[in-house]
């Protein structure tokens, strides 16, 4: 089993790997070479459709692509973390014990029911999948007893979260990271991971 630190180590060590990928993909368009490093697989459908984009929106998303990996991976992370940290105190019922407040599963059990309605594949069964940042913040600080050990302060995490919060609203709405935002999100991102050390 993973410790605390450890599994904070290989959190770091990724979360450090997407921010070297980001810089790698600023040098490779402001250079304009290629290093190899393109791994998108485009499906028939895609190929068929996306080239009557106009290509400054595919440029567009190409730029902005690299703030969905970081945000993706760093939310799934926090997911974990929140996750694994309750399960280990709690046990399986973590998600409705009063370690999560109730309104708050309330909003997630929502979201989830309006994504079932729509007719889609449901993402997760998990209602911490559909919690924002702001919540998942709010989980933390409810069990600062156990997070504690983790993190320096409640109130720098607080802080992280909403901030998080407020720079995913662009990238999850599709609209680009003005460049004083993109630096931004590289450190929240890592004033996020200085919390655990």
């Amino acid at each position: 089993m993973i410790n605390n630190a450890t599994s904070s180590q290989l959190k770091q060590f990724f979360m450090t790997n997407q921010l070297l990928e980001h810089d790698l993909g600023k040098i490779e368009k402001r250079f304009g070479v290629d290093l190899g490093r393109d791994y998108v697989n485009i499906s028939q459908a895609d190929q068929d459709y996306y080239p009557q984009i106009e290509q400054s929106i595919r440029n567009e998303a190409a730029a902005m692509a690299p703030h969905y990996e970081v945000f993706y991976s760093l939310e799934k992370s926090v997911k974990a973390l929140i996750t694994e940290t309750l399960l280990a105190a709690i046990g399986t019922n973590w998600w409705e014990s009063n370690r999560v407040n109730a309104q708050l599963r309330n909003f997630a059990k929502d979201r989830q029911n309006k994504e079932i309605d729509s007719g889609v594949t449901p993402r997760s069964v998990e209602g911490i999948d559909f919690c924002t940042f702001g919540e998942l913040g709010e989980i933390i600080k409810q069990n600062w007893d156990l997070f504690g050990s983790i993190f320096t302060s409640v109130k720098a995490v607080e802080k992280v979260m909403a901030s998080l919060n407020t720079l995913r609203a662009p990238v999850a709405h599709c609209s680009p990271l003005a460049d004083d935002e993109v630096l931004r999100l590289s450190l929240t991102v890592r004033d996020w991971f200085r919390l655990m050390e």
